[in-house]
């Protein structure tokens, strides 16, 4: 579940677009590009089995041109989408093209833009793209086109890519499950008859399925970290203000969801990183680094680090049979790269985390999408679940939130007396494995009951409330094909040693050389 954005006055929205200015610090990221590949690329599907970083490299080399790009991805849309459904709003073919054609020119003259210089690209449906419909999975918002972009696509744009259309969404971001009564459901890339996760749900299908090189995500309830696990991929949630989450009509207490990256690779996760990262004054507490290019830091030895695993925190969380033998047994990579495991038990009162996580979600809901359920008509079109959230956060007082606070900074410090001892610590990135895409959500794990909408989620709010950094690597295939994934986090702000350990932990395994047979 994402970051619900304050965007709904789109009076707002209209006053605000006049002040966006792309941002002047972006890193051109022109060495971190991998070596152009030898042999020479002889066909679209040579050309979509490449990295993004690999395919960096051949667009600076001139090896291939982007308009070649342009037409073999939007070849495979053509062929891949409709089984998907993952992109949505796609924009017309001859205006992406002419935009290719540009970029051509462009490197004709000499004019290098970045190191997404031509790459097709599909923003999430939660973010803000000017004058492309953007409607976050809402029947109220079908028809918006905004007349700014988000921040992040400000940079993704600097950067050099093309922005071909936007990638599916649950309902405002609510739900781990990518279905809205707009565009319909997102597929698991690996088998269609099973959910995609959410709600980046059509960001990773996407980049699993080729569709595009690298996608964005946001991710307040596990966004970044549920659909990559279900989906065999990397997604990024960074630490809490890393990725400047703007331009927005509320800009201080809005840090529990915010944007992140997703890829095929590490390093293709952390160069697209590099571009979203960096301070932004409409962002006041986005963090004040320079920019930074976090994929010449992955070469690091990880020998003696030492990673906690927290499993399902010793019985509290209920799992699917099976997920938490996965992971458990993927841990051994670790161990293979010199990074010590530990079975950790925390004594914490970890239901105290979900009661915060819930009064805090709803207080966030509620401000964010109060103007829509304001009007009575509206109510009708709004999904049951986000009408629970927000009268949920109608009825809590300041003290509730407060207190809530108070909760999430007593285990904000638990975590760092973890971290007095451990490098990182490992959870599994979801407590089920992808179900069936006609099924809302899961209203059992494994005999027990679940008494909300997202409580099969909980295993991701211990890390989101800790605003640190955290990876969702690869942990295999169970016997019926559905992928998992592990939750790395992070010390805070060093998102910098959680991509390294993904990236050791991803060049002892094979899971991501699996890929989706289409």
């Amino acid at each position: 579940m994402s970051q619900l954005h304050p965007f709904f006055d789109r009076r707002q929205f209209l006053k605000s677009s006049a002040a966006l200015a792309a941002s002047s610090a972006l890193p051109t990221l022109a060495k971190a590009s991998a070596p152009a590949p030898t042999g020479g690329i002889n066909s679209a599907e040579q050309l979509l089995i490449l990295s993004a970083s690999e395919l960096s490299a051949l667009i600076r080399s001139r090896q291939v041109s982007c308009q070649e790009v342009m037409k073999s991805y939007l070849a495979q849309i053509q062929r891949v989408n409709p089984k998907v459904n993952a992109i949505v709003a796609l924009q017309p073919e001859e205006a992406l093209m002419q935009q290719a054609r540009q970029a051509d020119d462009d490197l004709t003259r000499g004019h290098y833009r970045g190191w997404m210089h031509g790459f097709p690209h599909a923003v999430k449906d939660l973010a803000a793209t000017r004058g492309i419909t953007t409607t976050l999975g809402s029947p109220l918002l079908k028809d918006w086109k905004p007349g700014h972009d988000a921040t992040f696509v400000e940079r993704l744009k600097a950067a050099g890519a093309i922005i071909i259309g936007k990638t599916n969404t649950p309902e405002f971001g609510l739900g781990s499950q990518t279905y809205n009564s707009v565009y319909g459901t997102t597929r698991n890339a690996f088998d269609h008859r099973l959910c995609a996760g959410g709600s980046s749900g059509g960001a990773a299908v996407s980049v699993a399925t080729a569709m595009v090189p690298v996608a964005d995500g946001s991710d307040m309830m596990g966004s970044l970290r549920n659909p990559a696990a279900f989906n065999n991929i990397i997604g990024f949630r960074p630490s809490q203000g890393r990725v400047p989450f703007a331009p927005t009509a509320e800009a201080f207490v809005q840090q529990l969801g915010y944007e992140g990256p997703m890829g095929r690779t590490v390093t293709d996760v952390a160069m697209l990183l590099s571009t979203m990262a960096g301070r932004d004054d409409r962002a006041p507490l986005s963090l004040a680094n320079p920019a930074m290019d976090f994929s010449l830091r992955l070469h690091t030895s990880t020998r003696g680090m030492r990673v906690a695993w927290l499993g399902d925190f010793n019985g509290y969380l209920a799992t699917e049979p099976g997920v938490l033998s996965l992971c458990e047994s993927a841990l051994t990579h670790f161990r293979d790269v010199g990074v010590e495991v530990d079975s950790v038990v925390l004594d914490y009162p970890m239901d105290e985390v979900w009661q915060t996580w819930l009064t805090l979600r709803h207080w966030l809901v509620a401000g964010g999408a109060g103007s829509l359920y304001a009007r009575e008509a509206n109510r009708a079109q709004m999904k049951p679940e986000a009408l629970w959230e927000i009268e949920g956060g109608l009825q809590l007082s300041a003290m509730d939130v407060f207190k809530a606070s108070e909760a999430r900074t007593r285990w904000y410090l638990q975590l760092l007396k973890l971290f007095d001892s451990y490098d990182a610590v490992l959870l599994p990135s979801a407590q089920v494995f992808a179900f069936d895409a006609d099924t809302h959500w899961p209203h059992s794990i494994n005999g027990r009951t679940m008494d909300t909408y997202h409580r099969w989620m909980e295993v991701v709010v211990p890390g989101t409330l800790s605003g640190c950094p955290i990876a969702s690597i690869p942990a295999g295939f169970d016997t019926q094909g559905r992928a998992m994934g592990m939750q790395l986090i992070g010390r805070p702000c060093r998102d910098d040693q959680v991509l390294q350990l993904a990236y050791a932990y991803e060049q002892a395994t094979h899971y991501l050389q699996r890929k989706p047979a289409i």
